[in-house]
């Protein structure tokens, strides 16, 4: 019955994920405007319903398959330290942005706090924490839902980018020249210089 439940599970959730990731691919791709939506309008509500849908299947998935790969304890808990540390720093990242322009709405371009080492700490966060959470479950279905996750969060950006750009033009342009996509070099000249000028005070 637990493997019947979660088969079911693991198919709603990879439904929901490959539907929202063929509607942000559609928009990196220049094909479709569906994320990020700027309004709350349909494609709003329908990438927000269809993420919780996965939530809610990844959260069941995990505990009826728990540790189903027969992984070594010091694994799993080392996913769940992965997962919690890099979760709670999405969610402050998030909190930096400001919820509206976290969840794709129109709002104030932000270039500094957790945004001035990275033009998406949130995702690199999430990332991370996407890990953690496969390692902590231990769950080749898990894996498999995680594995959609991983796909959001690197092309999240790209789908981004264009209204981003018609949104805040300029402006955008200036800080995408200094700050990495993701993490690079120049993340960490930022962090260093960050910490100097916190030691010289």
């Amino acid at each position: 019955m637990e493997q019947t439940m979660t088969a079911v599970l693991s198919a709603v959730g990879a439904v929901a994920g490959l539907g929202n990731l063929v509607g942000i691919t559609a928009s990196a791709l220049g094909r479709a405007d569906y994320w990020p939506p700027g309004d709350r309008n349909r494609t709003y509500y329908a990438h927000w319903t269809l993420s919780q849908v996965v939530n809610v299947s990844l959260v069941g998935v995990a505990y009826l398959d728990w540790n189903g790969l027969g992984l070594p304890r010091p694994v799993v808990a080392g996913g769940g330290v992965l997962f919690v540390a890099w979760y709670a720093a999405a969610v402050a990242a998030g909190l930096d942005l400001g919820v509206e322009e976290t969840k794709g709405l129109r709002g104030e371009l932000r270039t500094d706090g957790w945004y001035r080492y990275s033009r998406n700490p949130q995702y690199v966060c999430y990332i991370v924490a996407t890990v953690g959470f496969a390692a902590m479950a231990a769950s080749a279905w898990a894996a498999a839902l995680c594995a959609v996750y991983l796909a959001w969060w690197v092309v999240l950006p790209f789908a981004e980018e264009p209204w981003l750009r018609e949104e805040y033009g300029e402006a955008y342009e200036r800080y995408a020249e200094r700050v990495p996509r993701f993490v690079g070099r120049r993340s960490l000249r930022a962090l260093a210089g960050t910490r100097s000028g916190l030691g010289a005070k």
